[in-house]
């Protein structure tokens, strides 16, 4: 009876640690100042991009922002199988955009839960609610052949990002000032 009794406790408990916003419990210090300048470095990512990025590159970046936030609750479910590819912006280079790859989204009864299954720079991680518009996504960047580390293993590691519905088929995370290249990385995600 012991087994069964503590099962039941551990599930509540993981179920209200994403459902009831304690995503201040989870995310590291790094992680939450970088999400405190994500209007700042947007704008200097966005800024380099379209001063020194190639016009066709530009012309594909004023598509991937013009879609406005719609709201998560309208008969949205993130689950299943989507076309993924990332954008990155600023720093190294001003602007490149890679190809689509695969990505999945599965529920596990707390929460969203996003893999980034093809492609060598990968992604896993969790949706958090932070408003009708705008989740916040805590993950884990990995090198394909790798096994990805638990979110808060290190700043080499750790993705934080804010997520944006742009349609009914599709969705995009902005990660701020990512461990690597770039000072802005954009996951698009369609059907």
């Amino acid at each position: 009876m012991r087994i069964p009794i503590l099962t039941v406790l551990l599930i509540c408990v993981a179920g209200s640690a994403h459902a009831d916003g304690t995503i201040n419990n989870i995310i590291t210090a790094s992680d939450k100042a970088r999400l405190e300048s994500y209007e700042t470095i947007k704008k200097q990512a966005l800024d380099e991009a379209k001063t020194d990025g190639n016009a066709a590159n530009v012309a594909e970046l004023d598509k991937i922002f013009t879609a406005a936030a719609l709201s998560f609750n309208e008969d949205f479910d993130m689950t299943g199988d989507w076309q993924c590819r990332t954008t990155k912006l600023g720093k190294t280079t001003p602007l490149v955009i890679y190809s689509w790859f695969k990505c999945r989204v599965t529920d596990d009864g707390s929460g969203w839960m996003l893999e980034k299954i093809s492609g060598s720079q990968r992604t896993k991680g969790r949706f958090f609610t932070e408003s009708d518009t705008r989740l916040t996504y805590l993950g884990s960047g990995y090198i394909a052949g790798d096994q990805p580390k638990k979110y808060g293993a290190g700043a080499d590691t750790d993705e934080v990002g804010y997520t944006y519905k742009t349609s009914k088929d599709s969705f995009r995370i902005e990660f701020p000032a990512p461990a690597r290249e770039s000072l802005l990385d954009v996951l698009e995600l369609k059907r």
